[in-house]
């Protein structure tokens, strides 16, 4: 499929450790499914050669583009050196996109289509493609995964207040105005909770997040690099913000009170 009109270079960011037996499926249908979207592959020097074999990729085609990095340094730091290197090479549009099959690169015509907006939607600054969403699904995950995501999330918006019901999705879409606007020499989230993080921080800033419905499916080969240990992480530096929100919200609240007694009290 092609790129919607006024939507610029599109580059996805691809992020990998130990992904030998995916990364090479992963790119060819994304650019099978779209020939005009480039594709950049992270790899934080992955001991199973996951970083030779996208280097022949790259070889091979000239819209392939790969990162090495020197050791494992958490999802978030591999996307942000991503779009580091994506902004610097010009692009308009930067996506994400797991390499493990579970994002399907069919799909990622439903997130151009949502960041482009149309007659009955303006255009969006993030798109996600949403498991949580009437339409979105999950393939072969256990209640137990379905009840940690749903519950994940529902925590998140309570805590922080946040409408989008995916806010831990990984397949999205960034305007390179969003990524700047965001600062991201500022994001210190290093782990899965960099998701959440920026979620939050595009809402924060004014701007407008769309989510679109996608069949997420489990990976097929290989290990998730998700853990309950990396959950509970997340979950504990979401409690961490919303509890700094909730004060920052009591001091506003406070500070408004004490205004209007002043006011009263002086007329």
């Amino acid at each position: 499929m092609s790129v919607p009109a006024g939507l610029g270079r599109v580059v996805v960011v691809v992020p990998t450790f130990n992904e030998a037996d995916n990364v090479r499926e992963a790119v060819r249908r994304l650019r099978t499914a779209e020939p005009e979207v480039d594709v950049l592959v992270v790899d934080d020097n992955s001991p199973d050669g996951t970083g030779r074999i996208a280097d022949e990729l790259a070889a091979q085609d000239p819209q392939v583009q790969v990162l090495h990095r020197q050791g494992k340094g958490g999802l978030g730091a591999a996307y942000r050196a991503g779009f580091a290197r994506a902004l610097d090479a010009g692009y308009d549009v930067v996506g994400e996109m797991d390499a493990d099959g579970s994002h399907q690169p069919e799909q990622l015509h439903r997130l151009l289509e949502g960041l482009a907006g149309d007659a009955g939607q303006p255009p969006a600054d993030l798109v996600i493609g949403s498991r949580w969403v009437p339409g979105g699904s999950v393939v072969n995950w256990p209640w137990q995964r379905r009840a940690l995501s749903r519950g994940g999330n529902l925590y998140v918006r309570l805590l922080l207040g946040v409408s989008v019901r995916d806010a831990t999705a990984g397949y999205r879409l960034f305007r390179r105005s969003t990524l700047e606007r965001l600062d991201l020499a500022t994001v210190r989230s290093t782990g899965y909770v960099f998701q959440t993080d920026l979620v939050v921080r595009t809402l924060r800033g004014g701007m407008l997040v769309r989510e679109v419905p996608i069949e997420f499916v489990e990976r097929v080969r290989g290990e998730s690099k998700m853990s309950g240990q990396v959950a509970v992480e997340s979950l504990g530096r979401i409690t961490t913000w919303g509890l700094q929100e909730r004060r920052q919200q009591l001091r506003r609240w406070w500070q408004r009170r004490v205004g209007r007694a002043t006011a009263g009290a002086d007329r």
